[in-house]
């Protein structure tokens, strides 16, 4: 299984991508963890914003590979705690099927993301810049499935 990780934005610093491929690294083959930019459109002074989130929405379900589990990240969804998640991690897992997180730019995911969506789920009630979301995701998949294997890096 893969956790596609489909995020609006390139370019981060490189604290951003040190911190998400950190944890990357640490999951294991049937468990792989891929992150794929999705471009943001142009933002101009007068830009319409609904246009803009339909269109990053777009690009977004274009990329969802076949099959795929959808999780929208959505400050409308519903919270987990860390077994929560790790018991979600374990069903697809043993679903043979892709999972697909949607992140989508500053001004949310479109209506049309959070349609397709299966889940919809919330990190917090806080709200956190996009490019932390990545790593937050990241080492929040790693540390479920370290208590799905027993592993000590979850001491909770």
């Amino acid at each position: 299984m893969r956790v596609h990780l489909l995020a609006i934005g390139t370019r981060m610093p490189a604290w951003v991508n040190q911190g998400f491929q950190e944890y990357a690294q640490r999951m294991p083959p049937e468990c792989e963890l891929v992150l794929k930019e999705i471009p943001a459109p142009r933002r101009g002074r007068n830009t319409d914003l609904e246009r803009l989130r339909t269109r990053e929405g777009q690009d977004l379900l274009a990329a969802i590979p076949g099959d795929a589990w959808v999780v929208a990240l959505d400050e409308a969804g519903r919270a987990w705690d860390t077994k929560g998640l790790a018991t979600r991690l374990d069903q697809w897992l043993h679903s043979g099927r892709d999972v697909c997180l949607l992140v989508g730019g500053p001004d949310g995911l479109s209506q049309a993301c959070r349609e397709r969506a299966d889940l919809t789920w919330s990190l917090s009630p806080l709200t956190f810049p996009h490019p932390l979301v990545r790593i937050l995701l990241a080492e929040q998949l790693y540390r479920a499935w370290s208590l799905l294997r027993g592993h000590p890096y979850h001491r909770g």
